[in-house]
Parts: structure tokens; C-alpha cells; sequence
């Protein structure tokens, strides 16, 4: 399998580890301690809330779900802003107008006190993780993986402070920051979101990272930082198959010294706010009981008293706050995103209850269950008592409205000067050197290059996930202004005379060819890779597949090829190496893309620093090959874990990266890097075998679990017929069809569908469709799943009965295209459908192409068509094979005859 060759691996020279081995879960000192007056204080003012008012400060909402006299109404403690929530949905809101709208609810909430003894301060959180990126001018800092490459903790903090003075500038409170996470597996979207596999990485990072955001004691009460909060507690990055929520199986032990250590560093630094974590922990202390000795709950961290209560606030002594993650106790058995007793009960604080829907019924369901006590009202004072701590210790109480705080509405504090220069030193920090044959770098100021390639000239590869928006996609250099793409550094790096994009104007021998490549943005479970898919880039996705065939071109032409490399995780990119004479990991670097030219280049004497904090892989599924944890004596890997000892061997090592001044400490596990092998695989890394022409496991178009490879598009006579991208972020509309992304289950899983129909000016004009298609339009041979006898499979609830013009099809290239009518089989319309108002639809494949559609050249897998009015919500689409699902409930053929008559 492409491992033809001596697999033993350079033992790591890295000094023997000061992150200690816990046998036991340690006790931590704070650097921000109790204090009595705090304490005092609290104590005064919980013995004087009522119920509600206790409830009210338990529930998070996201801004898009709640007003500010809602706010008031029920005493709201504090809400947040997911990815893609602005201001009056404005993307490129100011910080002004984000001061501004944080005092509409902080007046809100402090009228809603005026005719009692005690006032309690609203409070906002973000998620700032690399910078503060949800913010329209910001400084975008590298993602966490590339930051760890830089094994830089001072830089760290750095970031921190930055990162808090350009929050404070927006009138914030509270960063869902940093992530502590330690990925283990590859194949999980989150794992740029992590400094290192290695825990000791993590520990060294995760107290700096807290520090600067938010000071000392005496800093956290100024205007001047924020409250930190390290997430996800706990084990998030070591899920089995790198699934996103999936189930954790470590060990007590390992859990503990692999996946803990980041707490026990930003504990000990002071955060004041822990968030609970979607995966499970399958281990036997993980568990409750009810009184007939039933398993109350899934083993969901949400659900877990003993992770929450018995070790985070017992054992740790942590005396902040815990936050659940986004409808997060939606997930533990028996419960649903607006009544959980059980999460209530395991020791989780502040619920982000997200819809307007569910965090009013929780509001209400919490307070029945209270008075029941089903749900001790001991609970509840600890949760508030900690939430008004942590309060107290962020100086709320004294602090003025958001707007005339010190720094607030201040735009020269977003993307400042000396903010953007720590971000170039970050990116030049984290540039990692895996190949430079004959000194192909540096590269020279006055030679000529052609640059080429996906990513060149593209901010969104550049930033990555949570960028802006949430899945950092539907943005352009408009959302990033002051940003630098590689091109743009490159022009300025050596003019713009020394510089063509177009591979014909260059000539071979003159020329230097610089190849930008990477991956698409993506965030929590859209970026998992699936059972069907590998470790190897140019397969993730179809569009990927043209970088490598650009490297090849070149590399044919005989120009000498620089590779640059964005990506959120190692890939298998073999071919890749083969065919470039220099290769760069410069992973996710945010906004700078001038840090990157300054290290090639040599500028100023920049060299190459970056050394991997994460193995990289020399097959296609070689997904868990994780440094040995340097704080375990007589380490064993574990069974979810592959051996880096032996057929999966690293091809570079952890800690392994070139500079100009001589060769890695660590050596690769082949000198040749011109002639790597190759892995035949060509079949998914949790398949056994290849699918012999029958797909063996779902296709994932739109949801949840979508791979991306398609993407939703609306068009219709309105507009001419003119395909226009669906935002997952917000409305997408051209009259006659109209979208809003919704959360059934997940953030933005389902979209809310309207066709007008033949009202007012789309009187015979009114005919539109939604469909999804590959972002460049492009047509695959999908013939594995008509041959695996699959169904078309979505799950939708009708708000509005179908309209009898209602037409599904699929199509391979218009004319080509089979067609059903699917009025007749939709179900009955639900005035506001719940999470449970979902009927599951499931056509045979077979049907379409009965009626015309050649899988052999799909081009548009799902398309819904009506020149009527409908009204619906729609999710999960997939194709499924018969294997997976016999889908005996199918609807036959023939209930679709009348359609399939007429072609």
C-alpha cells in the first residue's frame, strides 16, 4: 500500500516533556481566586431572586432569536452570535453598530431591574477563535493548527490580548475561546480548530491563550479584555472515525493526560467559563441510573454529572461557569433542545437555547421542573451563583453601557496596524518546510513567476471555517478589507511586472511556477471526511482534482514548482510532493498572506520555523498516527489509534520541518521525496473493499452530514433563469422562490422553501426551482448508486399542501433529466413544524431513470420545480443504497405513472 520501504521512524528528539502524567485528576489553583466580598455580594443577591428570574439568567439565545424587549421580559442572562449573525443582519456592521446593538439589550435587561433591590448586568459572547472573525475589518489570525506549528507560547498570548482589544472594540463580554481540543483523527472537520495532537502542545498553549484574553484579576475587570472560555470538555478530538459528536472510548487515564491537559493549564490561568462538549465518553463511570437501574442518558458529555459536576467543579475545583454547547442537551436521551432536566441536573449552568421557540419552552420547562423537583432547587442557586461570580469577576457591575466603554466603537482598533503585524509573524511562524529540493527556496526578488492554482487568489481557503461566517464560505475580499491573498503578496513581494497568472505568457526557463492550493472552508460536521472517502486531497472533492492535474502540467513543462498548501489538517498528497520541487504546509493562515511570501523570500532573513505539530500521513488512511503522549511512560496505542511504528508510519514525522540553515531534526521516513510511492486505494478508509460498481454507502447532497460536493441554488423565470447560491447564513430570494436556512437538529440543517406562485408580479412569471448542484456545475457518474438499487432519500414537513405543479427530477445536462410529480405524496401540511413534523420521503433511484435521467452524466442530483405556491421545510438529502436501507416503504413507480407517462 504504497510502503514499500523501511518504516522505522527517527526517534523524536524533542526534550523529555514538562507536562506532568496525572494519575488522578489534579486539583487546580486558580490565577483568579475566590474573594469574599464577591462572594458575599451574590450570596445577597441570589437570596433575593425569585424562580424566573434565576431561569432567566440560565438561558443563552442567539441574537437572530430574540429581541431586546424579550430580553427584558424574561431577564435574560446573556446570548450569543453564532457564525453568520450580525447586527441587524448587516455583514459588514460596524463596530459602532455592534456596540450599539449590544446596548439596546443591556438597557433592556437593566430597565427590566428598575422596581428591584439588585440589578444584574446582560452580558454577550462570540466566537472569536482565531481572532475576532465574526467582525466585518478584523484581524483573521491563523487557525489553531497552524499556530501550533509555530511552538511560539508567547506568541500566543499575544494573539489573546489582540484578539480581546478587538472584541472589546465591538462592546462584547465573553469569547467562546480557546479551544483546547486534541485531535486524534484526521477525517474530523474540527481539527484545525486544535494546536496539536500532541497534549503537551496544548498544555503549553491553552494558559497563554486564556491569559490574553483576559489579564490578570485586575484585567478582567477592565474594559480591556474578555471572559475566556476553553472548550469543548470534554474529548471532543478523539472521536472514533473522526465523527463530529461522535462516541469518545479512551480511557479514564487517556482522556486525562491526552485530552484534558489544555483545561488544566487554562484552568490554572484563570478562565472562567468551560463549555460542555457534543461527543459521548463510553467509559463506566460515564453513567446514570434511574431507581430501576436504567441508563438514563446516551453517555452524552451534556448529560454527564460525573464529568461536569464530580470532576470539572469537585475534583478541578473549577468555580466558573459551564456553558452547554449550540442546543447541545438537545442530545441526551430523553430530552430535546427545550427540556432537559438531566443536563440541568449533571451541572451545566448557561444553555445556549438558540430558537425562539425552544428557549422560551425551556424557560418554562425548567421553572415546572423546579417546582416538581425533578430538578433540586440547590442546582439552580449553583448555576446562578456561579454565572453572577463570574459576572462580578468580569467587573459587569461597574462597568458602563457597551457603547461608552473605552475602546468601544472604536474601527482603527479592527484590523489595526500592530494587530495585522502579529498575524504576519504568526503566519511566517507556522510556515512548515516539507520538501526543498536543490534549494529551490528562497526565491529571488528579481526573477519571474507565474502563480496558479485554487486557492491563489482566494480568502476564503485562505481563512477557513468560522470566518465571517460560520462555514467560511459566501464570502469575498469585499468581507476582508486590508486582507492580503497570495497574489496580491506575491505582486507586492516583487512587483506586479515580475508576475503573470497566465501559464502560457510564462516561459520555463525564467520562470519560477508558485502553486496555490487547499482546501474549501468548512466548520463542525460539514468538514468531516466520510466512510467513503480518504486522507488523499485531490478526492476529497471533485474541484480539488484540478490542482493536482495543474502541478502535473507544469511539472510536464519542465517549470520549477513551489507548492503552497492550505489546508485545516494533513492530507495524503503524495503525487503532489512527487511533482514539486518545494512543498509548503502553510495550513490555515487567516488575512496575512504577506507573512507567507516574507518567509519565502528570505525577507528581512525569515526562515522557515514551523515544525509539525501533527504527523502527516504516507497513505490514504492513515488517519490516526498520533506522537506517542510523551507524558505516558510505556505509552500503548490505543485500539481507535493506528501504530506510527508500522505500516502507517508518518512520512513526516511530528516535529519534523526544513529551514534554509540546514535540515530537520527529525527525519522523514524517506530521504526521496521525488519518487514517494503511491497508495492504489481507491475506495473509502471505512470501507473494507471497493464498491464493485454498487455504492455501499449513503450519499450525503444537503444537511447535516453533507459533504459539500453539491451545493444548493435557486433560479426561475424571475430572474431569467439565472442560478444564484443559497446562503446557509441567511434568506436567499428572487421573489418567486424564497430561502432561510433553519435548525432542526443542527445549526442550519434544513432550509425553509417558498414558491410564490402566481401572485401579484409573478403572474406568469412564477415558475422556479430549487436544486443542488456541484459548485462549477459539473457532471459525475453516479451509475454506483442506481446499480446498489438506492433511493432518493429528504426529510421535509409541508408547511402549505403541495400544490398539484409540484415536480422532483434529476438532471444530467438539461434536456436531460427524469421527472416525477411528487404532489400526491407529501404529507400533510404542519402550521410551525417541530423537529418531529418530519416525514422521511424515499423514491428508487430507478424511477428517474425510467423516466429519462442518465446517471452516467448527473449533473444535478435533486431538483424540486412548481409555478404554484409551496411552502415547505426540507433536509438530510441523500441517496441510500439498498444495503444501507432496504427502504421497503418506498413510494413504487408506479404511484408516480402519471409523470412518467408524459415523457
Amino acid at each position: 500500500m504504497g510502503c514499500n520501504h523501511d518504516n522505522s521512524v527517527t526517534p523524536d528528539p524533542t526534550p523529555k516533556t514538562k507536562l506532568p502524567y496525572y494519575k488522578e485528576w489534579p486539583s487546580i489553583k486558580s490565577a483568579i481566586p475566590k474573594n469574599q466580598n464577591i462572594e458575599d455580594e451574590v450570596a445577597n443577591i441570589v437570596s433575593q431572586m425569585t424562580l424566573e428570574e434565576k431561569i432567566g439568567q440560565m438561558i443563552q439565545p442567539d441574537l437572530r432569536e430574540i429581541t431586546p424587549q424579550e430580553a427584558a421580559e424574561y431577564k435574560i442572562g446573556s446570548i450569543l452570535n453564532g457564525g453568520g449573525a450580525w447586527p441587524k443582519n448587516n455583514k459588514h456592521a460596524s463596530a459602532e453598530d455592534w456596540a450599539k446593538e449590544a446596548d439596546k439589550y443591556w438597557l433592556a435587561v437593566k430597565g427590566a431591574y428598575e422596581d428591584r433591590p439588585f440589578n444584574i448586568p446582560f452580558m454577550w459572547a462570540t466566537d472569536a477563535v482565531h481572532g475576532d472573525n465574526n467582525v466585518f475589518r478584523a484581524t483573521v489570525f491563523p487557525h489553531n493548527i497552524g499556530l501550533g506549528a509555530a511552538h511560539d507560547p508567547e506568541l500566543i498570548e499575544q494573539i489573546g490580548a489582540a484578539t480581546a482589544e478587538e472584541i472589546t472594540a465591538t462592546g462584547l463580554d465573553w469569547t467562546f475561546a480557546p479551544t483546547v481540543t486534541t485531535p486524534r483523527d484526521y477525517r474530523w472537520g474540527r481539527v484545525y480548530e486544535g494546536y496539536s495532537e500532541d497534549p503537551e502542545i496544548v498544555w503549553k498553549y491553552a494558559g497563554k491563550m486564556v491569559k490574553g484574553l483576559q489579564g490578570d484579576v485586575e484585567g478582567l475587570k477592565s474594559d480591556k479584555h474578555v471572559l475566556s472560555n476553553v472548550k469543548h470538555w470534554v474529548g471532543d478530538g478523539g472521536t472514533t472515525d473522526g465523527v463530529d459528536r461522535g462516541e469518545n472510548h479512551y480511557t479514564e487515564e487517556y482522556l486525562r493526560n491526552i485530552h484534558a491537559t489544555g483545561y488544566f493549564s487554562g484552568l490554572k490561568a484563570g478562565a472562567q467559563v468551560v463549555m460542555s462538549s457534543f461527543n459521548s465518553w463510553h467509559n463506566e463511570a460515564n453513567y446514570d441510573m434511574d431507581e430501576n437501574d436504567n441508563i438514563t442518558y446516551n453517555k452524552k458529555i451534556h448529560g454527564s454529572k460525573y464529568l461536569i459536576t464530580d470532576v470539572l467543579k469537585n475534583q478541578l475545583g473549577f468555580d466558573g461557569l459551564v456553558v452547554t454547547d449550540w442546543n447541545g442537551q438537545g442530545e441526551v436521551s430523553g430530552c430535546t433542545a427545550s427540556d432537559c432536566p438531566a443536563a440541568v441536573n449533571a451541572g451545566n449552568d448557561i444553555f445556549m437555547v438558540t430558537s425562539r421557540a425552544d428557549w422560551q419552552s425551556f424557560y418554562n420547562n425548567t421553572i415546572e421542573e423546579v417546582n416538581k423537583g425533578i430538578i433540586p432547587m440547590e442546582r439552580i442557586d449553583d448555576a446562578v451563583t456561579r454565572i453572577l461570580r463570574v459576572k462580578m469577576r468580569a467587573g459587569l457591575w461597574n462597568k458602563p453601557m457597551p457603547s461608552e466603554r473605552s475602546n468601544a466603537g472604536n474601527e482603527g482598533i479592527l484590523g489595526s496596524e500592530a494587530h495585522r503585524s502579529i498575524a504576519r509573524k504568526a503566519v511566517s511562524e507556522s510556515l512548515t518546510l516539507l520538501k526543498n529540493d536543490e534549494n529551490t527556496l528562497p526565491l529571488a526578488n528579481d526573477a519571474q513567476y507565474l502563480i496558479t492554482g485554487s486557492a491563489m487568489d482566494n480568502i476564503q481557503k485562505q481563512t477557513g471555517g468560522w470566518s465571517i461566517t460560520w462555514q467560511g464560505g459566501e464570502n469575498t475580499m469585499d468581507d476582508f478589507p486590508g486582507a492580503q491573498t497570495m497574489l496580491m503578496a506575491l505582486k507586492q513581494q516583487v512587483g506586479e511586472e515580475n508576475v503573470t497568472t497566465d501559464i502560457n505568457m510564462a516561459d520555463t526557463e525564467k520562470t519560477t511556477a508558485i502553486v496555490v492550493i487547499g482546501e474549501d472552508p468548512y466548520a463542525e460536521m460539514m468538514g468531516d471526511i466520510k466512510s467513503s472517502q480518504t486522507l488523499d486531497f485531490s478526492t476529497i472533492k471533485p474541484s480539488y482534482k484540478e490542482d493536482l492535474e495543474t502541478i502535473l502540467d507544469l511539472k510536464s513543462r519542465g517549470f520549477k514548482v513551489v507548492t503552497v498548501f492550505y489546508s485545516g489538517r494533513p492530507l495524503y498528497v503524495n503525487e503532489i510532493i512527487n511533482n514539486s520541487d518545494a512543498f509548503i504546509a502553510a495550513w490555515l493562515p487567516g488575512t496575512e498572506a504577506g507573512g507567507i511570501t516574507d518567509v519565502l523570500f528570505a525577507k528581512g532573513g525569515a526562515d522557515f520555523n514551523g515544525r509539525l505539530s501533527y504527523s502527516w500521513p504516507n497513505t490514504k488512511c492513515s488517519t490516526t498516527i498520533n506522537r506517542h503522549a510523551p507524558n505516558i511512560v510505556d505509552y500503548a496505542t490505543p485500539e481507535m489509534e493506528q501504530d506510527i511504528d508500522g505500516e502507517h508510519a508518518p512520512l513526516f514525522p511530528y516535529g519534523y520541518g526544513l529551514s534554509y540553515n540546514g535540515g530537520s531534526d527529525v527525519k522523514p521516513l524517506t530521504d526521496d521525496l521525488d519518487n514517494l510511492d503511491l497508495d492504489p486505494r481507491n475506495w473509502g478508509c471505512g470501507q473494507d473493499k471497493p464498491d464493485d460498481g454498487k455504492a455501499t454507502d449513503p450519499l450525503e447532497l444537503f444537511g447535516k452530514s453533507s459533504t459539500q460536493e453539491y451545493i444548493a441554488k435557486i433560479d426561475g423565470q424571475a430572474n431569467g433563469w439565472n442560478a444564484i447560491n443559497v446562503s446557509i447564513n441567511g434568506e436567499t430570494s428572487i421573489g418567486s422562490i424564497t430561502t432561510k436556512p433553519i435548525t432542526r437538529e443542527f445549526q442550519q440543517d434544513t432550509l425553509n422553501v417558498n414558491f410564490s406562485g402566481e401572485t401579484d408580479e409573478f403572474i406568469d412569471n412564477s415558475a422556479a426551482e430549487l436544486f443542488l448542484e456541484a459548485p462549477d456545475g459539473s457532471k459525475t457518474d453516479r451509475n454506483a448508486y442506481l446499480n446498489a438499487e438506492s433511493t432518493l432519500q429528504f426529510d421535509v414537513a409541508m408547511i402549505e399542501k403541495a400544490p398539484e405543479d409540484f415536480k422532483l427530477s434529476m438532471h444530467c445536462e438539461w434536456p436531460c433529466h427524469g421527472e416525477v410529480n411528487i404532489s400526491k405524496v407529501m404529507p400533510q401540511p404542519v402550521t410551525n413544524p417541530g423537529k418531529n413534523d418530519y416525514t422521511t420521503i424515499k423514491i428508487p433511484l430507478k424511477c428517474f431513470e425510467d423516466s429519462g435521467e442518465n446517471f452516467a452524466n448527473l449533473n444535478r442530483p435533486f431538483l424540486i420545480y412548481s409555478t404554484q405556491k409551496a411552502n415547505f421545510n426540507i433536509g438530510n438529502i441523500r441517496y441510500v443504497p439498498k444495503v444501507v436501507d432496504a427502504a421497503e416503504d418506498a413510494i413504487p413507480c408506479d404511484q408516480l405513472k402519471d409523470v412518467l407517462a408524459q415523457q
